[in-house]
């Protein structure tokens, strides 16, 4: 898709302040599958920029599409909305956890973080979610209370904490 072409589907609106460009670049080096596809600059003034600024990022995020819209200070995110990526291993739920954290993104609960840009992501290992629907309700209970505790998940501890085993 070239920025000329209508999209034909839908696609996510990200507004950023100003560094919409930096996000998508940083998703691109962080996420497998994902990629900056387009940069639109501003064909003249408007209320928060310069005629060839940087208007629009456009990118796909491990097969998202997606719009970073440099549309000014009024409207920041909220964890109303957020990117869930599923892991396999410890490994790759640290690296993503990491990689967000250490770009000057800060920790939440259970697997919830933000970027530096405000946008929330749950780093959330596949192990997690099994367990979450574990047909034995009380190893689903525990993994959840074992959740419950955590920032970034732990995939052993809710192995663990899945069997009944204790610390």
């Amino acid at each position: 898709m070239t920025a000329h072409d209508a999209p034909d589907k839908a696609r996510l609106c990200l507004w950023y302040e100003g560094t919409a460009q930096e996000a998508a670049e940083f998703y691109a080096a962080t996420f497998p599958g994902t990629r900056v596809t387009a940069i639109q600059r501003a064909p003249c003034d408007y209320p928060d920029g310069k005629e060839g600024a940087v208007l629009v990022a456009e990118f796909t995020l491990m097969g998202i599409e997606c719009i970073g819209l440099n549309g000014g200070p009024q409207f920041s995110h909220s964890e109303a909305f957020s990117f869930q990526i599923a892991t396999d291993t410890q490994e790759e739920t640290d690296r993503y956890w990491n990689a967000i954290i250490g770009n000057g993104g800060s920790e939440s609960m259970c697997g919830w973080c933000k970027d530096k840009w405000g946008l929330s992501w749950q780093i959330t290992p596949r192990a997690l979610s099994q367990a979450m629907c574990d047909p034995d309700r009380d190893a689903a209970r525990r993994a959840m209370q074992a959740m419950m505790t955590m920032k970034k998940i732990d995939i052993a501890a809710i192995e663990a904490a899945r069997a009944g085993e204790t610390a």
